[in-house]
Parts: C-alpha cells; structure tokens; sequence
C-alpha cells in the first residue's frame, strides 16, 4: 500500500545501518538514490536495503533504474520526466511492480495518471537543500494536482515534522522526505516526528499514548492525571504502573514500588498488540525501574517525553536517590522530550537556576547530556509564568499567568501528559507545548479547590476551553 513515510537516501556514510534506523522509527518505502556508484556497486547495495524493507514489510522503490530495481527485486522504480518513460518501464518490470513518475504541474500528473503510473511525486512542498534549484509549488500546488488525479500523491521537498500536517491537509497521502531522516544524528527518532503527523487525519480518539508513572490514589497526578488528559483531549490512554503511592493533598504516606519485572510486564503487553505513539515517562523511583524504561524506549524507538519526578509536592522523595545518576546518564540521552522544573533542572545539571537567562543555560546543558529537546518550567521563579523550551538549536518561551493558589498538585504530570498527548495526535513540538501550556494554565486557574493541603488542577475544565478554542 502506497501510504505514509517515504525516505530517500541520501548523505555519506552507515547507510543501512540509517535505513535500518528510518524502518524501525517507521518509515514505510524507501527509495534508493544512487548517481555515482556503478551498476554492479548498486545493485549490490540494494539488495541489502531490499532485504531491510522485506524484514519491515516495507517497499522498495529504486530511483531511475529500472534494470537495478528488477535485478535486485524491489517493488518498483521511481522516474523522473527526463528517465525512461513509463511505457518502457513498465515493459521491463511488469504489470504487478510500482511505478512512481515525478510531476509537478496538473497537465503532468493528468498524464502519468493516464499513462498508468501508480503514484505520482508532487514538488517541491517548501525551498529544500537537497535541490537547490527546485521549482516550489507548495501546498497549494499539490491540492490543485489532488483535484485532477485519483491515484496516490507523494508529497516531497523541504518537508519536516513542523510542516507535514499543511501538506496532508492539502491532500498528499505520502511524505517523502530526504535530509529529515537521513541527515539527522538519530534517524529512527527523526522518522516518527513525521510519522506522528499522519494522526492529525485520524478520528478521535486520535494517537495513543501509554504512560509509565507512579499511581496517586488522590487522583491529581500521575498515572491518573495522566489518562484523565489524554483522555479529555481525545487520545487513547495506557499505562503502565511503576509504584503505588497511598497519597492525598496534605503529602505521601507510603511507596510501593511494582516489581522491575512485572513493570516489563505491563509495557511489553501493551506495546506487542495496541502499540503506542508517545511514551509519557513520569516517577521511576529505582535505577533498575529506569534502565527497563531505557531499554524499551531503544527496542521500540518511540518517543519518549520525561517528566524527571523527584520530589512531590508536600515534600516526600519520589526518586531514590542512587536513581538520579541512572535517569541522568541512561534515560535522558533517550529523551525526546525532557522536562523539568527548575528544582529538577538542577539537581540534572548541578548549576543554580536563579533567573531566566539560567533556564536557558540549563536546556542547553542538558542538550549537551543528550536530550534531543528540553522544556525547562519556570513556575518556581517570581512574576509570569515562563517556560523555556529549546528545540532544533532555537529558543522559545511561553508566558502565561500565575496564580497565587496551592492547589498545583500534578502539575507536571498535567503538563507533560497533555504535551505528550498532543504529540500523539500529530501535532509538530513547538505547538504541542504552547498547547500544554494554556492546557494546564487553564487547569490551575479553574482548580476546584479539593482537599486541605496542596490540591489538584482542574483537568476537565482546562480540556473543555482547549476544544471549544480549538487551539
């Protein structure tokens, strides 16, 4: 089926090894482009990658040379409209093989259409890198071409994570991307960045996301907090459960942690049949917790956003304390998304975080340790509440209000469930946590007022002004 992530190769250096990467972070075709090397040099290459597509039940598509993809056995050819033309190929490979043909005006895709061609390679979507010279017709272009032809659409030029949904929207029903996936140091994550946007055109419950948290049997944090957010903005929640706490909003009275082994229990059984979009990873409580946590975030390669919970509200220790350096040094280079608060951000860091131009520091310290984005949350500072999140080598802020309320029990489980959440559902980083932001903002600003000591936000309320503002 001609459907989802198509990578291009491209780049020097380990190429199986990235294409092995993009599979396994989901990819769904792969089409090998090779110019320099000799027939010989690249037939032998693509049987290799064949072989990686068969074992990811994947296709194979080979770029120009139909007498490659028919000696190495893949599943079709891409042409350009100065390559072979159709009716040759097709001649050559078969009625059964795909055949893909660039083009990026309606009058051209009209005819490849008509000429019998499986798909049609609609671009460039936005200025690339890859060709300097690339006629940009972008998305409007391609939902002019979507009007004209029924046959699939691959979308390709200058595409990424933050710009996937415009193109779908405009009716592409493949991302074809080259220097996204193949130029980036961890392929396999940079693959299901993309991958996460097919979900904006999903029904709701839209993205699944399995948390793996600590139970709070007063219901404002953790793993019910958790599934109270993803479920309220329409996700389908799972968990996985690393502790029993007995806990109200005056403290924690006890800590029970679960078995390491039935800890793996639970994540294997729900990722080897519902699988998941987003891992939200809050209280881990041991080292061994942590390095099972690490090990399945490698296994399935899928995004994990990590709330480093440390200390709860009222006080008690929530992390062994032999269990930051494990968190430190094994989960946080795993870490698509970390996110801590100032207090956390420092004990991960060492530095003392006193003032805004701190917080940038610490995200960039923190990149340095390996996390590939970091949310440093300011809620501890004086004035506005100011979030810093570093991402792609830029700096945003998010300012909102602060109340002066002590009802902020499961904040930072709120928060990075409902950004993890919106991650689920397709929607690019940096508006996930602008999203997470005025989601739990709202969520402390309507705080029913529970309980006697540190109560918990308002979940329900903080989801319906996220629906009716359709933000």
């Amino acid at each position: 089926m001609i459907t989802g992530l198509y990578v291009i190769t491209g780049g020097e250096g380990e190429l199986e090894a990235k294409v092995a990467a993009a599979l396994a972070g989901g990819a769904r075709m792969i089409q090998y482009r090779e110019k320099h090397k000799s027939v010989e040099e690249r037939i032998a290459v693509a049987k290799k990658l064949c072989t990686l597509c068969r074992e990811h039940k994947a296709l194979f598509i080979v770029n120009d040379t139909p007498e490659v993809a028919q000696a190495c056995g893949a599943d079709g050819v891409h042409l350009g409209q100065k390559d072979m033309s159709l009716g040759e190929a097709r001649s050559l490979l078969g009625k059964d093989k795909i055949i893909g043909i660039s083009a990026r005006t309606v009058e051209l895709a009209a005819k490849a259409e008509t000429d019998g061609a499986d798909y049609i390679g609609v671009g460039a979507m936005f200025p690339t890198g890859t060709k300097e010279n690339a006629v940009v017709i972008g998305p409007e272009g391609l939902a002019e071409i979507r009007k004209a032809v029924k046959i699939p659409i691959v979308a390709i030029g200058g595409i990424s994570s933050e710009n996937a949904r415009s193109v779908l929207a405009a009716g592409a029903d493949v991302l074809a991307v080259v220097s996204a996936v193949m130029g980036d140091p961890d392929p396999a994550l940079a693959a299901r960045e993309i991958v996460l946007s097919f979900n904006s055109l999903k029904p709701f419950p839209r993205g699944r996301m399995l948390t793996i948290a600590g139970s709070d049997s007063g219901g404002g944090a953790g793993i019910q907090a958790d599934l109270k957010v993803s479920t309220l903005l329409g996700s389908f929640g799972m968990s996985a459960i690393t502790a029993l706490t007995a806990q109200n909003t005056l403290g924690v009275r006890n800590i029970h942690p679960a078995p390491p082994e039935f800890i793996q229990d639970q994540i294997e059984a729900v990722l080897s049949d519902i699988g998941a979009d987003v891992l939200k990873v809050g209280m881990l409580f041991s080292p061994e917790i942590i390095r099972i946590v690490a090990e399945n975030i490698r296994k399935y390669s899928l995004p994990a956003v990590v709330d480093p919970v440390m200390i709860a509200k009222g006080g008690a220790s929530l992390l062994q304390d032999d269990a930051v350096a494990a968190l430190r040094d094994e989960l946080l280079p795993l870490a698509y998304l970390i996110t801590p608060n100032l207090p956390e951000a420092e004990v991960l860091t060492g530095m003392t975080i006193k003032k805004e131009a701190d917080m940038e520091k610490a995200a960039f310290q923190l990149h340095s340790m390996g996390a590939r984005n970091i949310l440093v949350k300011g809620g501890h500072l004086e004035g506005d509440s100011v979030d810093l999140l570093l991402a792609n080598g830029k700096v945003y802020r998010f300012r909102e209000q602060r109340f002066d309320t002590p009802h902020t029990h499961g904040t930072g489980c709120t928060y990075s469930a409902a950004i993890a959440t919106f991650l689920a559902q397709g929607v690019p980083l940096v508006r996930a946590v602008e999203k997470g932001k005025i989601y739990i903002t709202e969520a402390i600003r309507h705080a029913p007022g529970f309980g006697s000591g540190h109560g918990p936000v308002n979940h329900f309320r903080a989801a319906f002004h996220s629906l009716k503002l359709d933000i």
